[in-house]
């Protein structure tokens, strides 16, 4: 009997081990194209709970973090500890996407199977980082903030593609190129050129959040502009912080009105 797509998903969403989980998300991005994976399905998605991590790093609360500046090399692979992290929690999110909202089309899985492949991509990239400096992944703290708000965002595919990729993951589009300029005045050339990578891919990422929050606007009869304010108004009190780059967030599929709406809420 043929292997389905939500199935090996969750295999990746539970795997703990990082080296596993990428290494399942390749396999599961290689079987998905060459069409070894089937749609169907007989059960439905288990209420969400926590994805497979490892025991570190250790989760605090945002706030409880400490600040360090970039101009020095441990501030910088505590930058890249924090990105992966971020990443790490991406794979996790995009995985969840595809095992968890059923009845999609096809497109939809190929899409969010992509953009676990490569988070796990970039994950690698900042781990080896870390690594080249005599550091690991889980040596620093962290926060959750991010599969907090996939679990706030389980019960429905519109508002995960709303907030998740075109709230959280857009605001990296805001600030990568300002990094990448600090990062370029302190001849950190090797970290610049993974973020290029990075923000270049996520801006894709972005743009299939988008894609598939309109889809679904439309599929429900909504205005895709009314419904995104209103899920801001809802799950962000109504504000988000700027500035936004409006040049990189029409790549990835704002458009001018939701622009002038974001910078009305931005604070």
């Amino acid at each position: 009997m043929q292997k389905t797509v939500f199935e090996q998903a969750n295999e990746c969403l539970k795997a703990t081990d990082p080296e596993k989980k990428c290494a399942l998300t390749r396999q599961l991005a290689e079987d998905w194209q060459h069409g070894k994976l089937s749609t169907d399905y007989s059960d439905e998605a288990e209420i969400i709970g926590e994805a497979g991590r490892p025991e570190y790093p250790k989760l605090v609360d945002p706030k409880n973090l400490p600040k360090r500046g970039i101009k020095s090399e441990e501030g910088r692979i505590v930058l890249a500890h924090a990105l992966a992290h971020i990443e790490f929690n991406a794979i996790n999110l995009a995985l969840d996407a595809v095992y968890r909202f059923r009845d999609m089309p096809k497109e939809f899985y190929s899409d969010w199977i992509q953009v676990a492949d490569e988070e796990a991509y970039h994950f690698g990239l900042l781990k080896s980082y870390i690594e080249k400096r005599d550091h690991l992944y889980g040596d620093f703290e962290a926060h959750n903030g991010l599969w907090e708000m996939a679990q706030k965002t389980s019960h429905d595919v519109m508002i995960r593609m709303a907030l998740v990729p075109r709230v959280l993951e857009a605001r990296g589009l805001d600030v990568t190129p300002g990094l990448m300029k600090k990062l370029e005045q302190a001849n950190d050339d090797e970290f610049v050129e993974h973020l290029k990578i990075i923000h270049h891919d996520e801006i894709g990422h972005v743009a299939i959040g988008s894609r598939w929050f309109k889809y679904v606007c439309e599929q429900r009869g909504l205005d895709a502009r009314a419904q995104f304010k209103q899920l801001i108004q809802e799950y962000m009190n109504g504000t988000l912080k700027g500035p936004f780059d409006t040049v990189v967030r029409i790549q990835a599929g704002f458009t001018e009105q939701e622009l002038e709406d974001l910078s009305a809420m931005e604070l």
